[in-house]
């Protein structure tokens, strides 16, 4: 007969206490696991609000990204709306930024549609639009990529193709510029929020000197007469306490798109309604045309400005961003 052989007390106590580990190690799988799907579910759910949102996947030579559309209720099959593109900045989504901004509402009352690209965390894992990588080509691949989103839209959901406006926030924003750069033609107007001029960055490193304002923004190429002719006009809204993307660079990019089309500025007003921070707001003219707005907000930092109280980048003691983004596309899709 086998003899048994006794553990000593410190192998049992070994046992005992791996045995502990494994099931605290389970059970914290469980619940990672748990709340994963529960992230998930609440990603997918739509943003509060009548209307569609919509999933979509864009597809090009250079990769995929997903979109979500947001259609207005009791869209007619023979209605074609207008569309205005939203890229979201750094760590957000479709679905938070939709929600930060609330154009959706807006949207829904004013009618017209809404698409949210959204980055994909493999290609950068803040979630950042690649806006600076030149030099690589990539931003131009994620622009390529954007264009088809809205060709998707605007085959599948009849989008109105002259009626079609693109604005972001912080990187977002400086994706919004480099799209219209690219495609002038395609928009009737453009918004940067706490962006960075196009041409002034061409990789990361460079990007970072950018976001502090010590590089130089580069001319546009384009000549005034084209300019005029085909590009869109440009708002921009940026707080004057923005520590992250300086509010240097807001100046920069008005007057860029100012010098291309041979514009001046016109002198500045002081606006502040109600409670909310107080603007100056610059115009750029050609003739009788604007082909520039900058809008500096005192004491916002780097946030969707009046954007819902407790969201990321969002502060809601500003003035209504979305709302003057809407009024200056409506005045440009009437002309």
């Amino acid at each position: 007969m086998a003899r048994r052989i006794r553990k000593p007390a410190w192998a049992k106590a070994f046992e005992r206490s791996f045995a502990q580990v494994t099931r605290q190690t389970l059970a914290k799988g469980a619940r990672a696991a748990e709340l994963a799907l529960k992230w998930g579910a609440e990603k997918r759910k739509a943003p509060r609000g009548k209307g569609d949102w919509i999933a979509g996947v864009a597809m090009g030579a250079t990769g995929v990204r997903r979109y979500r559309l947001y259609r207005p209720p009791d869209v007619r099959f023979d209605e074609r709306l207008p569309l205005v593109v939203m890229l979201h900045g750094c760590g957000q989504d479709a679905k938070s930024f939709a929600q930060s901004t609330r154009m959706n509402q807006i949207a829904a009352r004013e009618r017209f549609l809404v698409l949210y690209p959204e980055q994909d965390r493999l290609a950068n894992p803040q979630g950042c639009w690649n806006w600076f990588d030149t030099r690589s080509g990539r931003a131009y691949a994620e622009a390529e990529l954007i264009v088809r989103a809205i060709d998707q839209v605007c085959l599948l959901y009849m989008a109105d193709r002259a009626r079609i406006a693109v604005a972001g926030l912080s990187a977002g924003a400086s994706m919004a510029a480099l799209l219209v750069t690219r495609h002038p033609g395609r928009f009737k107007a453009v918004m940067m929020h706490s962006g960075i001029p196009p041409g002034t960055a061409h990789s990361p490193m460079s990007a970072v000197g950018a976001m502090h304002g010590y590089r130089p923004s580069r001319p546009l190429g384009a000549s005034p007469g084209a300019m005029a002719a085909v590009w869109p006009p440009l708002l921009v809204v940026h707080g004057s306490s923005d520590r992250v993307v300086s509010a240097s660079n807001g100046h920069a990019a008005v007057r860029v798109w100012a010098g291309a089309a041979g514009a001046h500025a016109v002198a500045g007003r002081n606006v502040q309604r109600g409670k909310r921070y107080p603007m100056t707001v610059t115009d750029y003219k050609l003739n009788k045309g604007t082909v520039a707005t900058l809008v500096e907000v005192a004491q916002l930092g780097h946030a969707w400005s009046g954007g819902a109280a407790r969201q990321l980048y969002s502060d809601s003691r500003g003035p209504d961003a979305s709302r003057l983004l809407w009024a200056f596309a409506a005045r440009q899709f009437e002309q």
